[in-house]
């Protein structure tokens, strides 16, 4: 009997590695991958429809925001980009665990939307880690890391609403964490249903 996947939310303030550790994640188990989003913006060099992205008209993406047709979606640089719930429907049905990578405001909406989701907010060991880690990139002046910094100190007011938090001192540690998280959410009573009432008939 096969059992249904996780929706998996992942978040965490710019600077905390969450996109290396969910790379790593998915680079170690099969049965994890990442969610496709659809966006409005024409493709780039190299992007493959359905892997890349759902590649959709302006038209098209506002009647999937009417029809609730996407989890959540948001507008960037002129462009619409948003997850389809079909596919991430479909993806849990066949056995496969979804990985979601997006902010806390988006994070929480999906968790009214799916409340059995598992939302994992990822940290630093420290806010001294993270300023280094930011100002290691040397990619921004010193106003954009200070409000990076300040954004990051207003997402974590939000860890407590997370079902999980990772500390990402170490890329390994904190992917080895994480599988133990989906492991045990895998072996709830609640996931599991079809399996107990086999058990009785």
């Amino acid at each position: 009997m096969q059992q249904k996947g996780l929706l998996v939310v992942v978040s965490g303030p710019s600077g905390t590695g969450k996109g290396t550790v969910c790379k790593k994640l998915l680079s170690q188990r099969d049965n994890v991958r990442y969610s496709v989003s659809a966006t409005t913006r024409k493709p780039r060099e190299g992007e493959i429809e359905g892997q890349s992205y759902f590649f959709v008209s302006e038209s098209k993406f506002l009647d999937m925001i009417k029809n609730d047709a996407l989890i959540e979606w948001d507008k960037y640089c002129d462009n619409y980009y948003g997850t389809p719930k079909s596919y991430v429907d479909s993806s849990m049905e066949s056995g496969m665990d979804i990985i979601l990578e997006i902010t806390v405001e988006g994070a929480l909406e999906i968790k009214q939307k799916y409340p059995d989701s598992v939302l994992i907010f990822i940290l630093p060991p420290s806010f001294e880690e993270l300023r280094r880690r930011i100002e290691c990139r040397a990619t921004e002046c010193t106003d954009v890391i200070e409000k990076r910094l300040q954004k990051a100190a207003s997402e974590i007011k939000y860890v407590s609403k997370y079902d999980y938090l990772i500390l990402n001192d170490s890329v390994d540690e904190a992917v080895m964490n994480i599988e133990k998280v989906l492991d045990s959410e895998r072996l709830k009573p609640s996931r599991n249903v079809e399996i107990i009432e086999s058990l009785f008939k």
